[in-house]
């Protein structure tokens, strides 16, 4: 890359899309930014974002108390620890199911928009990119339900269904009620 992430606005928070996080990896050192990265596939409420978050990113014990915390670390904190030449952060696999619902996962994402608008006035780049996975639970509610009401179930074989899939953006194409084609070929 001779200019890293040259097309990117300085201050989003925006979907991973196209990029690899080996490439914005890359991209931050090429450009002397910090690079944060999370892994959340295994996070299933949003305290264990929280919690995975703050362990990731290397960030005091109490920023995983609430979204306020958190964002505070991530700008009132570091802004007075120093000067910062700038951020790439990765949140990858944020969970995208009933216990981490469309509200819960627009909450987080705006807890980053504040921080990129945070920065933004202080004219630092602060770039966050996120994918979003959809944990298959559908077995495992079954088998809480079976529990509750007495019942074995037994130790079937597990569903396919049952993996964490990750949500790339040509599923997302293929998805897009605008993609015509692909919904009257699924007919």
């Amino acid at each position: 890359m001779d200019m890293p992430l040259r097309t990117v606005k300085s201050n989003i928070v925006q979907s991973i899309r196209a990029f690899r996080v080996a490439d914005l990896q890359d991209a931050a050192a090429q450009l002397g930014h910090h690079f944060l990265y999370a892994n959340l596939s295994s996070a299933q409420s949003k305290q264990d974002i929280l919690d995975l978050t703050a362990q990731q990113f290397i960030f005091p014990a109490q920023s995983s108390k609430n979204f306020d915390t958190l964002f505070d670390s991530m700008s009132d904190a570091l802004h007075k620890s120093g000067p910062q030449p700038g951020f790439i952060l990765v949140l990858e696999h944020i969970p995208a199911h009933a216990k981490f619902d469309k509200e819960a996962r627009e909450q987080l994402l705006d807890v980053f928009r504040e921080a990129a608008e945070f920065w933004s006035e202080r004219k630092i780049a602060f770039r966050c990119f996120y994918s979003f996975s959809v944990a298959r639970a559908a077995a495992a509610e079954r088998s809480e339900d079976a529990d509750a009401q007495g019942i074995d179930l037994g130790d079937g074989e597990k569903m396919p269904t049952d993996k964490l899939v990750d949500v790339s953006p040509l599923a997302l194409r293929m998805s897009s009620p605008f993609n015509a084609g692909y919904w009257l070929t699924a007919a």
